[in-house]
């Protein structure tokens, strides 16, 4: 999914945008309400900062929705109830208000597309992911599977493992995983990453490893004939 980013506060747009590359989106950023108006490139949802440099961002929602019906989220550090009532009049299909996480962004998104577009009944359903022979991550179901048998797993348990199978093999930082899964406003200890890690690892022995990098983070490895690949199994420091 391509995701238009109007955002004039840089550390706020690249984390953001960091967090939003990690689940597969592709985003587009830019900083002003004038670029915004002027990128001519394919997007399928904005999200849409109301404290612009340039313009109000309440006239770039109105002039955006004037051109088409594409799913405007407008993110904004104002919380007052008239602006969100102003641009949800204006056109704008959603608003958060900031401080925020990117999964609460990335379920705005996913909840918006599915208002605006609804699954075409007859194109076939999305199956689960498959991850060696032995394991399935259902997520449209928030359903996991070894040998065909359901895993009973806790609700951030499920999260960690949606999480690090987007990308097998890939070194994920704690600081990663924890924006990702807890939250990027997440300000207690990490040790609780080590348990749930712990936890998938006893119920998914076998079938996957997750390697701990000493004081870096995790990364998940599938074996390709089924077994889980070999690798220190510790906790990393």
């Amino acid at each position: 999914m391509r995701v238009l980013l109007v955002e004039d506060d840089e550390p706020v747009a690249q984390s953001l945008r960091r967090g939003l590359l990690r689940y597969g989106f592709e985003v587009q950023w830019v900083g002003t309400g004038g670029a915004a108006l002027a990128f001519e490139g394919p997007y399928d949802v904005v999200l849409l900062d109301l404290g612009l440099p340039d313009t109000d961002g309440l006239d770039v929602c109105k002039a955006l929705r004037e051109r088409g019906d594409v799913p405007i989220i407008v993110i904004s550090a104002r919380s007052d109830e008239t602006d969100r009532v102003v641009g949800l009049e204006l056109g704008a299909d959603d608003y958060v208000s900031k401080p925020f996480g990117v999964r609460e962004v990335i379920a705005r998104i996913r909840a918006v597309m599915r208002r605006t577009r609804p699954r075409n009944s007859d194109a076939p359903a999305a199956g689960p992911d498959r991850y060696g022979p032995r394991l399935t991550v259902d997520r449209k179901a928030a359903r996991v599977h070894l040998d065909g048998a359901e895993v009973a797993l806790a609700p951030k348990e499920y999260d960690l493992l949606a999480f690090l199978t987007e990308e097998p093999g890939a070194l994920m930082s704690r600081e990663q995983i924890m924006e990702a899964v807890w939250d990027a406003n997440w300000f207690g200890p990490t040790k609780t990453l080590d348990v749930h890690v712990a936890a998938l690892r006893r119920k998914l022995a076998g079938a996957i490893t997750i390697e701990a990098v000493r004081g870096v983070g995790f990364r998940l490895v599938v074996g390709e004939d089924g077994v889980a690949a070999g690798g220190p199994s510790g906790s990393a420091s």
